[in-house]
């Protein structure tokens, strides 16, 4: 159990007047959460400050050799003025996971759960009452050793910051048009795909930018060694329909763990689909939208919860799905877990952490 020391602002910011101008991640609230690593002490001083700049050495090991990581999640104000998180837990692990490929000491994940909770409390002002608003937290761990040697840091910084976010769709739910990218990757076996560390989105950017000139708004990324089978989108992992059947790749160290996979996968064997995680080629999944077996395509994450796919493009061939609207499955898949994160849907699967009255 952390002891927090909190220490409010003297000069609290006002709060923005107009929720359906939030967008995403432009505002930050008022305080933010810092916790010290020391070699030989381990992870000490937990505290809510408010929010201010870093300090850093120039010298500093996170702008030479990018050891760090983050996480994403929400908190929902419900109809009845609650405060709530949605499985932070799961992001508590994929933390530790990422941490230990990036050779971060990890955090426990009751005390990271404790941390998120806690600063949510102290900011619940701050979490947005317009439908389908939020307040977006991210978590992340830097590693803070000053010097120019390659090794892994002995000093480390955990923050916590928060962000009040609009509607992801604020004008309705948006079928998007996927490019497929084959010249670069994202990750390889061995590599640091599966874990959320900066790296793999910066390495990510330059075919996003290409897909943008082209008018995409996302790129589905293929494997590393063959280039053939699917993997994830730019931001969020990726759900094919085709025949009844949902596909999605396995999580084998090429693709993040989304928690909002992992919770769309278990509502949909709930309704009885047939669910397989495994490799699944592009040339097939083309195929079987010629063929009109290809029926929905969703990506997921922790943003869009579910984003409809009505177009893919691979090299010289395009395939349109569901008639270029959202699918039946992805619009129950939306409405539910929007539903459970925001109260109106009853929580049976225990996926709710209960912060405080708003």
């Amino acid at each position: 159990m952390l002891d927090i020391k909190i220490t409010k602002t003297t000069a609290p910011k006002a709060k923005p007047a107009d929720e359906s101008k939030l967008g995403f991640g432009k505002i930050s609230t008022d305080h933010m959460f810092l916790m010290d690593y020391t070699l030989g002490k381990g992870w000490h001083d937990p505290r809510i400050v408010p929010y201010a700049p870093f300090e850093l050495d120039p010298a500093c090991v996170i702008f030479h050799y990018a050891q760090e990581l983050f996480e994403g999640l929400k908190a929902y104000r419900t109809a009845d003025n609650k405060i709530q998180l949605f499985r932070p837990e799961c992001n508590g692990k994929r933390m530790q996971d990422s941490s230990e490929r990036m050779c971060i000491p990890t955090i426990p994940v009751d005390d990271f759960v404790q941390a998120v909770a806690a600063l949510v409390e102290v900011e619940k002002d701050w979490v947005p009452h317009s439908e389908g608003s939020s307040l977006y937290i991210r978590p992340f761990v830097f590693a803070t050793d000053v010097g120019m040697g390659v090794h892994a840091s002995h000093h480390y910084t955990f923050c916590i910051i928060c962000f009040p976010s609009g509607a992801y769709y604020a004008e309705g739910i948006d079928p998007v048009r996927i490019y497929v990218e084959d010249e670069y990757i994202r990750a390889a076996p061995g590599l640091t795909g599966f874990t959320k560390c900066g790296g793999n989105y910066a390495g990510s950017l330059l075919a996003g930018e290409k897909a943008a000139q082209k008018g995409f708004a996302q790129v589905l990324w293929l494997d590393g060694i063959e280039k053939k089978y699917v993997e994830e989108v730019g931001a969020m992992n990726i759900m094919f329909k085709i025949d009844g059947k949902v596909y999605t790749a396995a999580c084998e160290g090429t693709v993040l763990p989304g928690v909002t996979r992992r919770s769309i996968i278990e509502l949909l064997r709930d309704w009885g689909y047939e669910v397989i995680e495994g490799k699944l080629a592009i040339q097939t999944i083309m195929e079987a939208g010629h063929t009109g077996k290809l029926e929905e395509v969703f990506g997921t994450g922790t943003a869009a919860v579910v984003s409809p796919v009505k177009e893919l493009v691979w090299k010289d061939d395009s395939v349109t799905i569901s008639g270029g609207k959202i699918g039946p499955v992805t619009q129950k898949l939306y409405d539910t877990l929007t539903g459970i994160q925001w109260g109106k849907v009853e929580d049976t699967k225990g996926w709710i952490v209960p912060v405080c009255e708003g």
